[in-house]
């Protein structure tokens, strides 16, 4: 699928590199050499840069050449802070990148606790690599998809790594099986019930709704069911025509976003709760989505009776 404003070469990413590859790692050795070792270098984190969709239009706020430094707490109180203070130089001195505020947050020395703790929005224990089953459940599915993205261009100590390998691990079960019942409940009530009750009432704001609703929990569902976290909400269609390598589902969710409602598709049609209102495409749309969806779920095992409408699937799954 061809987007507008593809990436501009070369890429931020190789950009950041080269930055650290001819500055930030010949500073490190000069500077540092006894805790060369200590210090994992990358970029990851807030910023379309890290996701690999940086483009003009991304360019015009919080934009700069930069990387990450992690460290350990230990570290970031043995010498930390003067390693902050040179990094800062370079970047001003070497790079004159103009850096707002809120870029300076997401570049530079931080500790690797701070900064899983920091997108993540809880207290992480890294050094254990370890997560409590309702920490995991709190969790935003694009903060995740945040606090892995990117790449690490080097890590001797490995403890950067290790967390951010704990993570890409996924979901534990209990709590996979309760984010997937709770996005199928959501789609079958919006998009399966609601969409057409509303639309019976001529109810358009909320129909819109209940269509937007739906095109959500059926992004959402998708990611679920391919063991992948989504991204922040703007680039989730876009991550999801990578991941869907047939491209089924990425052509129904583009068509269903781009069908308007349409009044007249009810015109002289009287409600009914087992009967769809197939003149409606949006109607038919969410049916066809569903059945793709099913079909992954029944590929996986997830589920043994078949329907397209998704709310029966949710107790089966949350009971296995």
């Amino acid at each position: 699928m061809a987007y507008k404003n593809e990436p501009i070469t070369p890429s931020p990413r190789c950009q950041n590199r080269r930055f650290y590859e001819e500055h930030v790692g010949k500073m490190i050795h000069e500077k540092f050499p006894e805790y060369e070792d200590r210090i994992a270098v990358g970029i990851a984190g807030e910023g379309s840069d890290c996701f690999g969709y940086d483009d003009a239009i991304s360019r015009d706020h919080d934009f700069g050449t930069g990387v990450c430094l992690w460290i350990t707490d230990e570290d970031m109180e043995r010498f930390g802070y003067r390693l902050s203070i040179l990094y800062n130089e370079l970047v001003d001195s070497v790079e004159r990148s103009n850096y707002t505020n809120r870029l300076r947050e997401r570049r530079g020395v931080m500790t690797i606790r701070k900064f899983y703790s920091n997108i993540l929005h809880i207290e992480c224990d890294t050094e254990n690599c370890r997560l409590t089953e309702e920490q995991w459940y709190s969790l935003d599915h694009s903060c995740l998809k945040t606090a892995v993205n990117g790449e690490v261009f080097r890590d001797d100590l490995g403890a950067f790594t290790a967390f951010r390998k704990y993570l890409l691990g996924y979901y534990p079960e209990r709590v996979w099986r309760r984010r997937l019942a709770e996005e199928l409940h959501a789609y079958a009530s919006a998009f399966q019930v609601n969409y057409s009750r509303c639309m019976s009432r001529e109810d358009i704001v909320a129909a819109e709704l209940c269509k937007a609703k739906g095109l959500a929990s059926a992004m959402e569902i998708f990611f679920l069911l391919k063991k992948e976290y989504p991204p922040y909400y703007k680039w989730t269609f876009r991550a999801l025509t990578e991941l869907d390598e047939e491209g089924v589902m990425a052509a129904k969710l583009r068509e269903l976003a781009e069908e308007p409602i349409r009044r007249e598709a009810w015109e002289d049609t009287k409600y009914h709760p087992n009967r769809l209102n197939i003149k409606d495409r949006i109607v038919s749309l969410s049916e066809e989505i569903a059945s793709e969806l099913e079909y992954l779920m029944a590929e996986q095992g997830l589920i043994t009776c078949r329907t397209r409408y998704l709310e029966p699937h949710v107790d089966e799954i949350l009971k296995k």
